[in-house]
């Protein structure tokens, strides 16, 4: 499906649901939402534009593997429930901090890092399965 309408709205779809999935990612820890629906939201938008102009241009436009985000998504989750033991809580226990930046004070916590590795994740795994079914698709 490589219409000329599809092909002009697609990047400008894409880089819309990149940041609602973002949005979402940063809203679910006071709201529904969160890390997994973050990362299908933004695996659609890879896929979306994907279809619009074939697996090149998305490959070019993460720049990374996607399985190597996943990786690193993976990694994150980890390091966010290994924080919970120095303190001596259990694993996955929920920490917080409150820094100012800019005279602003942020809170910062393990929970919004293991959502990040959850978006990862989800991206990562999400759009590599996308992309090679594509690649197979087109072959």
């Amino acid at each position: 499906m490589r219409t000329l309408i599809f092909r002009s709205v697609a990047p400008y779809l894409s880089s819309l649901m990149i940041l609602f999935s973002i949005f979402v990612l940063l809203r679910g820890h006071n709201e529904p939402g969160g890390g997994f629906i973050g990362g299908l939201i933004a695996a659609s938008a890879m896929a979306i534009y994907g279809i619009a102009f074939g697996v090149s241009p998305v490959r070019r436009a993460i720049r990374f593997h996607p399985m190597a985000l996943s990786g690193f998504g993976l990694f994150l989750a980890s390091v966010a429930g290994i924080l919970s033991v120095f303190p001596g809580v259990p694993f996955l226990t929920g920490l917080w901090i409150y820094p100012e930046v800019f005279g602003v004070e942020l809170a910062l916590s393990t929970p919004l890092v293991f959502d990040i590795g959850v978006y990862f994740v989800v991206f990562g795994s999400i759009t590599s399965t996308a992309l090679a079914l594509e690649e197979r698709e087109r072959d």
